[in-house]
């Protein structure tokens, strides 16, 4: 299987209206893209004729399956779009729990699905999923729920699909600085910038990784899933737990 390049691809972004979503448009184009498909439930105007915007709710299979009419020659899927959310499980809005999953984890594999089929009769193609560290450490609620839950997805569709030349590539990130993250009033641990995980994300997809750890927190994270459960969540020593 070839390995991706940025350079004459045709790529989707879905998101492309948040923080990362505009950095993964801007930097394909940078790098030489021929046709980036920009996604956004909204409409958004760009100022390059390589973009192609598209109205897209990932939440909406009708909506998925035009984008994929429309976007036709993509070569690399960007499956970004997703929601956050602290919501607990215990306690949490079950509507709101429902949401997050449905939106980050089977928006995504309704984007995958619809996309797979046409990036294989392109002769192949990428498929990147973003995740996040919060696949490994789950303290986030709902969200480290459906990023792990789309983790274990990432991996599955990688089996299947690479028969048919589709490359699927697990994209993890800590806390990244973006409007989704930041309009949350509570404390948050340093973040990074969203310019420097997608070109740590783009070199190391065209590199050829199929896990891409994008900063320092998703290195120190996935790291913990090796250690005995009582070291990689030391609060349960606080808790009475050990």
């Amino acid at each position: 299987m070839d390995l991706p390049r940025i350079d004459g691809s045709r790529i989707l972004v879905t998101g492309a209206n948040g923080g990362l979503g505009v950095e993964f448009v801007d930097q394909a184009l940078a790098r030489g893209a021929e046709r980036v498909y920009a996604t956004t439930r909204t409409h958004r105007d760009w100022d390059d004729d390589r973009v192609v915007p598209i109205e897209l709710d990932v939440d909406d299979p009708r909506a998925v399956e035009r984008a994929a009419d429309v976007a036709h020659d993509v070569t690399i899927t960007v499956n970004n779009a997703g929601i956050a959310s602290l919501e607990p499980l215990a306690t949490g809005d079950v509507d709101v729990l429902r949401r997050v999953v449905e939106t980050n984890l089977w928006g995504a594999l309704g984007v995958a699905r619809a996309f797979a089929p046409v990036m294989a009769t392109n002769g192949g193609g990428t498929l990147v999923n973003v995740l996040s560290a919060a696949s490994w450490a789950h303290r986030l609620g709902a969200y480290s729920v459906s990023k792990a839950a789309l983790w274990a997805a990432t991996n599955v569709l990688r089996l299947e699909l690479a028969p048919s030349g589709v490359r699927v590539v697990g994209l993890h990130l800590g806390f990244t600085r973006t409007p989704m993250l930041t309009k949350y009033d509570v404390p948050m641990p340093p973040m990074g910038e969203a310019v420097d995980v997608v070109r740590s994300a783009y070199d190391q997809i065209e590199a050829g990784a199929l896990e891409v750890l994008a900063d320092e927190r998703s290195h120190t994270v996935r790291q913990t899933l090796a250690l005995p459960l009582g070291q990689a969540y030391p609060e349960l020593e606080h808790l009475g737990l050990l």
